[in-house]
């Protein structure tokens, strides 16, 4: 794993399916020099039960830091707390739309809302099919405002074997949009496999 000194990374969980992402990054983070800040859903917690074996106990211990939903006087609710951005993943579209329109129902609002007007890097990734109008000019408006929208869209050009694959490719991605680079499945080496057999590097 490359060098990821002096990093501080807002991290957002909410009620949308796939919170196996947000559990994925904060394993890949773990025991690194990243910082993270966790603030989950209370729906985000529901999904998590749902989906996954983890506890709401064993996420927030891979965490640096969390937050309940509620502390809307946490260190993260204030631009003066520096950070290198944000990710909400995956993020709802109800996420989506509280952060378009500037709505601070919770933690996870106020914080993206925080780094939208200090200018720092927001990634969204927003878990939702079929998009309606509403959740594409939504996600127009926050793209034109420097919102990285990242949908959890699996790639088949590396030839994954596994969930654990498709995961990983999306959350190495994600992180690349930070300057924090895992190399947890490879990557696009411009030489094309033949049959669908995997190139040999």
């Amino acid at each position: 794993m490359a060098a990821m000194d002096g990093k501080r990374l807002i991290v957002g969980i909410t009620g949308a399916t796939g919170s196996v992402y947000g559990v994925r990054l904060l394993e890949l983070l773990q025991g690194s020099q990243v910082e993270t800040h966790l603030v989950m859903s209370k729906w985000g917690g529901r999904t998590l039960v749902h989906e996954t074996p983890y506890t709401l106990e064993q996420i927030k211990q891979m965490a640096t830091c969390t937050y309940p939903e509620s502390d809307q006087g946490a260190a993260i609710s204030s631009g003066s707390f520096l950070t290198n951005g944000m990710v909400v993943i995956p993020c709802s579209v109800r996420t989506l739309s509280a952060i378009a329109h500037g709505h601070g129902d919770h933690l996870i609002h106020r914080a993206a809302d925080v780094i939208l007007k200090e200018r720092r890097k927001l990634v969204l990734v927003v878990r939702e099919a079929p998009l309606n109008d509403i959740h594409l000019e939504n996600m127009l408006k926050l793209s034109r405002m420097g919102v990285v929208i990242i949908p959890p869209v699996p790639a088949f050009y590396n030839h994954p074997r596994t969930i654990d694959d498709i995961v990983n490719q999306t959350v190495m991605r994600v992180l690349d949009q930070f300057d924090i680079h895992t190399d947890v499945v490879r990557r696009w080496q411009g030489v094309m496999s033949v049959h669908g057999t995997p190139a040999q590097s």
